[in-house]
């Protein structure tokens, strides 16, 4: 081969330098960690601005922590929207325009948090700012997932799309980690009342600088969609916009690949949320679980599932995602139920099953990227992810608290195990259908 032909074979679409897989993998991993960070960052500290807020009902002071957590559902009903609308825009615009921009808009959403007046100064407007900043959040995240996703499997070299696939649910846990040790650092550091006076403020504050460090790491990236490096080559612009898939394209043109996003997700996304989220409050409420241990317990097993990832990741590349996706789906539609019920108050016991489960888990989340973005050529692949992924999510994975306390509730805790199992199995009979896409070439 000739000098010209290695160079050309050494270029990036549209004759740019070959971008360096670390500084890809960087600026997909620390920018979604710090989306991470500022979204969780609402749940730790609520408790403590919850009251500066909302004003107290008659006779109720769980008023106002109600209100600031209905503010939390109505952000993660936004994802869809962000999904749609950022996955649009990384189709259209390019993958790093789509990135630069949801930073941007979760870095403004924690500043505005911060800056959030109170009720006592002024009214109404002070929740009117919270619910503004809780949805442009929610919007942040929802196209968040859409287009690091993409970014993440497209910047991947040969044979290694699952191992970077699995960085998103490394990130997406550090940055739980980053919040929940941040929230606690400060209510070590500060009284209860400096906490609930300005405290819960600086880690909002710190969040709005952290997005800037990951808006200056990603506008180093390079661009990975070929149509976005090419459109300041070819002359006429009507031309370019004609090209540039529209809103609902990827709903309107493979409806069977939007449908098959959602079966994909529902068994992940219900075992995620249960496994990483709600765990510990499941343990409090059906077993009488220490409050402050089962919090050390939940810490612990997400570390342990963030260094889980890679190697899940690593393995798909070499066997493949269907094995993975199938042990996952059938393992915990046969073990959720006993593996629940084997949770009692002992601090052992919630931690073997904790972390038993995040192995079984893996087998989804190192992959997930990967196999969603395998579903859909380049021209609709993050609007095509982004919006089915963030609908299912917030249908399955964002009502599981609600839907394990309404089972306690009702009567039927021991139901919402079953409730687990049985989204689980649905996942697993989707997963059978789908051919195995691991030494495919990635449609550019």
């Amino acid at each position: 081969m000739s000098n010209a032909g290695h160079i050309a074979k050494d270029r990036a679409p549209g004759g740019a330098r070959p971008p360096s897989r670390l500084r890809q993998l960087a600026a997909a991993s620390i920018g979604n960690a710090v989306e991470w960070y500022d979204w969780y960052a609402y749940s730790f500290l609520a408790v403590y601005f919850a009251g500066q807020v909302f004003p107290e009902g008659a006779g109720n002071s769980l008023v106002p922590l109600l209100s600031t957590f209905a503010v939390f559902a109505v952000g993660f009903f936004m994802r869809p929207v962000g999904g749609l609308l950022m996955g649009a825009i990384a189709d259209r615009r390019g993958r790093r325009t789509a990135l630069t921009l949801t930073i941007l808009l979760m870095g403004g959403g924690s500043l505005l948090v911060a800056l959030t007046p109170t009720y006592a100064t002024t009214g109404v407007l002070a929740p009117l700012v919270l619910v503004v900043a809780r949805l442009v959040q929610g919007l942040s995240v929802g196209g968040e997932f859409a287009a690091s996703t993409t970014f993440l499997v497209e910047s991947a070299g040969p044979g290694r799309r699952g191992l970077f696939s699995s960085f998103q649910y490394v990130s997406t846990t550090a940055g739980q980690l980053l919040a929940s040790g941040t929230a606690a650092l400060l209510a070590t550091l500060l009284t209860e009342q400096q906490m609930g006076q300005w405290g819960w403020r600086v880690a909002f504050l710190f969040g709005a600088l952290l997005s800037l460090l990951g808006l200056w790491i990603r506008r180093g990236a390079q661009e990975t969609l070929p149509q976005a490096l090419h459109s300041g080559e070819t002359p006429g612009a009507e031309q370019q916009a004609a090209d540039r898939p529209g809103l609902f394209e990827a709903l309107r043109r493979h409806p069977r690949q939007s449908l098959l996003i959602c079966g994909i997700t529902a068994g992940g996304t219900i075992a995620y949320y249960t496994w990483t989220t709600y765990l510990p409050t499941y343990a409090q409420v059906n077993a009488g679980f220490d409050k402050g241990d089962s919090l050390t317990v939940g810490t612990l097993s997400l570390v342990f599932f963030a260094l889980l990832q890679p190697l899940g990741g690593m393995l798909s590349d070499r066997i493949g995602r269907k094995p993975l996706l199938l042990g996952f789906s059938l393992g915990f539609a046969v073990l959720a139920v006993p593996l629940l019920h084997l949770v009692t108050d002992a601090f052992v016991s919630l931690l073997l099953v904790q972390c038993a489960g995040m192995v079984l888990l893996t087998g989804y989340t190192s992959v997930a990227a990967a196999v969603n973005a395998e579903v859909f050529p380049a021209r609709v692949r993050a609007a095509g992810i982004g919006f089915p992924y963030s609908l299912t999510v917030a249908l399955f994975g964002g009502t599981a608290p609600y839907v394990g306390t309404w089972f306690k509730q009702a009567g039927h805790a021991d139901l919402f195990p079953w409730y687990v199992a049985a989204l689980c199995l649905v996942s697993f009979f989707v997963y059978l259908t789908l051919p195995e896409t691991a030494r495919q070439k990635l449609d550019k």
